[in-house]
């Protein structure tokens, strides 16, 4: 439960911020392309940071380095709100999408510690519950926006109650640092076992890099969604507004159920038929959609994505924490940096090969992400004993 509520808290506190984006755009007087170079500074400060997550981790434990993240996550944002100017807005998200990167690390982190001692799988569930968290801050912001709370206070409340969430939930996390070792019994672990284990060999490498692409392509899949979902619908298929938002709702909606009932279907097929199921299921449903246009079709072309990917960042996740022959943190770490170069670089691909030929070519990254999760899904697990 004090897991649930770091990656609640977490979901929450930026979706606080969105819905307010279009009103800080017009009091600062940023234009169309001011605004695309500030709002993306928060995935760079992302980056920038990411990689100092697993010394954070080690030197003061996960749960201790998720609690400052989140109340540090919380006042940056609620400094980008108040921010005068476009510099400070976008020095003010850098700083917020640090420590974003940093909290996400160790939440994850210290998810996978509890679901060790757990005896079974639980991670999905928790990103389940971030998904909750970022539908709620976004209903939040909703509420404030219509009745007519400045910025200030709405994210200032938002701040400190997420900020008070997260300390009580301190109180109830394992103790200590990430010192034990993974022990969960499983079948055909695919890292090398033996002497192989106790060294990065090359094995341990291309495990590494496999899960990175796993994660990546999760990341791209829900990325072309939120980006271009709307986009494609209204332009390319001339559907209502309304019902060109329909596309990354059904994506994000499907995703969530997926979530919810990823933890079980882990547990009764493993992680590997897991993956590869819902690798199909993406490239197909999308794939479909993509090969015979029409609106309901694509809807549920997007869904069929957001269902078939929502436990492949999870399992990454869980795959490189218990990677051998790195320090604790370490893998975990390294897949959700180069996962978040995945958000950062998705859009402008996608943009780059519609410009060059259709926008309908360009989403078929989402069924050859899917297909590349078939034939890399063997690095992943079967399942616990």
């Amino acid at each position: 439960m004090a897991v649930s509520v770091l990656f609640f808290t977490n979901g929450a506190l930026f979706a606080n911020l969105l819905p307010r984006f279009p009103q800080i755009k017009a009091e600062l007087g940023m234009g169309n392309a001011a605004y695309g170079l500030a709002v993306a500074t928060f995935p760079s400060g992302a980056i920038v940071a990411g990689l100092a997550a697993g010394v954070l981790i080690r030197r003061f434990g996960s749960a201790r380095v998720a609690v400052t993240g989140t109340i540090l996550t919380g006042a940056w944002i609620l400094a980008a709100g108040l921010s005068s100017s476009v510099w400070a807005f976008a020095g003010a998200l850098f700083l917020a999408g640090a420590m974003d990167a940093i909290t996400d690390v160790a939440q994850n982190e210290h998810g996978l510690r509890v679901q060790r001692r757990y005896g079974r799988s639980i991670i999905n569930s928790f990103h389940a519950i971030w998904s909750i968290g970022a539908v709620t801050g976004g209903a939040m912001a909703a509420g404030a926006i219509a009745l007519g709370l400045s910025r200030g206070p709405h994210l200032g409340i938002s701040a400190a109650v997420f900020a008070l969430a997260a300390l009580a939930a301190a109180r109830f996390c394992l103790p200590g640092q990430e010192t034990e070792s993974a022990v969960d019994p499983v079948d055909d672990v695919p890292g090398a076992r033996g002497k192989e284990a106790s060294g990065r060999g090359p094995r341990t490498l291309f495990v590494l890099g496999a899960l990175v692409l796993i994660a990546t392509s999760g990341a791209l899949v829900e990325d072309a969604g939120s980006s271009w979902a709307a986009v494609y619908l209204s332009d390319s298929l001339e559907a209502s507004v309304a019902l060109a938002a329909s596309g990354y709702i059904a994506l994000v909606g499907a995703q969530f159920i997926g979530r919810l009932i990823g933890d079980r279907l882990v547990d009764r097929f493993g992680q590997r038929a897991v993956a590869r199921v819902g690798g199909l299921v993406a490239a197909a449903g999308m794939g479909l959609a993509l090969a015979v246009p029409t609106v309901p079709g694509t809807i549920l072309g997007f869904a069929a994505a957001g269902f078939g990917v929502a436990t492949l960042v999870p399992a990454a996740m869980h795959e490189a924490d218990e990677l051998p022959g790195l320090r604790p943190g370490s893998g975990l770490t390294i897949v959700s940096w180069l996962m978040r170069l995945g958000f950062l670089c998705s859009p402008p691909v996608v943009g780059l090969i519609a410009d060059a030929t259709s926008l309908r070519m360009g989403l078929l990254v989402v069924p050859t992400a899917g297909l590349l999760v078939v034939l890399l899904a063997g690095v992943l697990r079967k399942r616990l004993r």
